[in-house]
C-alpha cells in the first residue's frame, strides 16, 4: 500500500474525462456574454469538436495510453479555428469569440481534473512546429 501511494505521488493516474461533467462544468462557468448567445446544445457541439481536435493532436485518448510519448504543442487560436471550421461543416456557424469562450472555459475544466500539463516554453516546441 505504501509503495502504491509513493508511485502515485510521482506518477499520478491519468485524468478521466466525463463528457456530462465537463458540459455541466463549462455551462456553469461560461462568460456571461457567451452564455447569453449559446444554447446547451451549442456548447456540447463546441466541446465535442474541441475534443476531436485534441484527439487528432494526440493528447486525448480513449483508455489506451494516456500519456503522449513526446510533448504535444498547439495554440489556442489553432484550436478555435479548427472548432469554428468543423462546426461550419456541420451547418452550425459560430463566431470565433463564442467558440473561444467555450474552449477557454473547457481548458479550465481540463486543468481542474488534472488533464493538462504545463504551458510550453518557446524552447520546448518540437521540430517542425
Amino acid at each position: 500500500m505504501v509503495r502504491e501511494a509513493a508511485r502515485m505521488r510521482t506518477e499520478p493516474p491519468p485524468a478521466i474525462f466525463d463528457p456530462d461533467d465537463a458540459l455541466e462544468w463549462v455551462v456553469q462557468r461560461l462568460p456571461d456574454l457567451v452564455a447569453a448567445t449559446l444554447t446547451r446544445d451549442d456548447v456540447a457541439r463546441i466541446i465535442r469538436f474541441q475534443l476531436e481536435f485534441l484527439t487528432r493532436k494526440g493528447v486525448a485518448t480513449n483508455g489506451a495510453d494516456a500519456r503522449p510519448r513526446a510533448p504535444v504543442v498547439f495554440g489556442f487560436g489553432e484550436t478555435v479555428e479548427y472548432v469554428v471550421a468543423r462546426c461550419a461543416e456541420t451547418g452550425e456557424a459560430y463566431l470565433p469569440e463564442q467558440v473561444a469562450g467555450v474552449v477557454e472555459t473547457q481548458v479550465g475544466y481540463l486543468r481542474h481534473i488534472g488533464a493538462l500539463g504545463s504551458q510550453a516554453d518557446p524552447g520546448e516546441v518540437p521540430p517542425g512546429r
